[in-house]
């Protein structure tokens, strides 16, 4: 059911089919002016805090927050255009890839005093670093290099926390725009790190993360890109792809995707000495 308060409250007429995700609904409307936008109600205690961010970022390198409400955000609504799962899919990674790095530099920019309501990376990384299963050897060596990383984070700043090929939407004359920020706060190094995974885990049936030469140039562009060491770079791709396979393994879900990118983040890192 639509929202009926926010709905004349803020004066929206309906644009359009719900939209529904596993942790929200999402409805287009126009606001008075006749302008698109999208109302979302989500269910999910990130996806609802996700308005300190985009407030904070105040539609620079991510979609506008055009109002708030209890659980509802009324969001700038980026038109249908080109996505960056069907460019890498379609043979363009490096091109996506770059989107997604310059997505992450502007979101990094510094703009004053943080916002509240932050999660410490710290205590993003809990299901790996006090996991509640058996861990294999190889997420043992993900816990050990999440430790190390976390205990040594540099270049602090509020993050998206889940930069990936479905959370970057093509805003047209408006730009490539981030979407659904997990509004964490740590070392900027770890918004490059969920990209290396996607766009496979982004739906079935997708292999590109998980092909070695794919993962060998990823990390050559967003080590450039991203002016970041590869030695650091790679630590926190596998502490990152640690814990996302954690979260999959404690759902009793497949974790391959998340294996096979750590597996090769960790092989770079021992040809590396790193």
């Amino acid at each position: 059911m639509m929202p009926e308060l926010q709905l004349t409250k803020w004066q929206l007429v309906r644009d359009g089919d719900v939209i529904t995700t596993p942790h929200a609904r999402l409805w287009p409307v126009r606001l008075p002016d006749g302008s698109a936008a999208m109302l979302k109600v989500s269910t999910e205690a990130e996806e609802r805090n996700g308005h300190r961010l985009l407030r904070w970022w105040d539609g620079d390198g991510a979609v506008q927050l055009l109002a708030h409400d209890h659980e509802a955000v009324l969001l700038e609504r980026a038109q249908p255009g080109v996505s960056l799962r069907a460019m890498s899919i379609a043979g363009q990674d490096a091109q996506a890839t770059a989107l997604l790095c310059r997505t992450a530099a502007c979101l990094h920019r510094p703009r004053g005093a943080l916002p509240e309501g932050l999660v410490d990376l710290q205590d993003w990384f809990k299901a790996l670093l006090q996991p509640t299963i058996a861990l294999s050897p190889l997420l043992e060596q993900c816990r050990s290099l999440a430790s190390t990383v976390l205990a040594a984070q540099i270049e602090v700043r509020p993050l998206h926390g889940d930069l990936h090929h479905d959370n970057v939407v093509d805003g047209g004359a408006r730009g490539w725009l981030a979407i659904d920020p997990k509004r964490l706060l740590g070392d900027r190094a770890f918004d490059y790190t969920v990209l290396f995974c996607n766009p496979d885990l982004c739906g079935p049936g997708i292999h590109v993360a998980i092909q070695p030469d794919v993962f060998g140039r990823r990390v050559d562009q967003v080590s450039a890109l991203g002016g970041l060491g590869r030695t650091r770079l790679l630590r926190w791709i596998a502490a990152s792809a640690g814990l996302s396979a954690v979260w999959f393994l404690e759902d009793g879900s497949a974790a391959d995707v998340d294996l096979a990118v750590a597996d090769m983040a960790l092989r770079q890192l021992a040809r590396t000495g790193g």
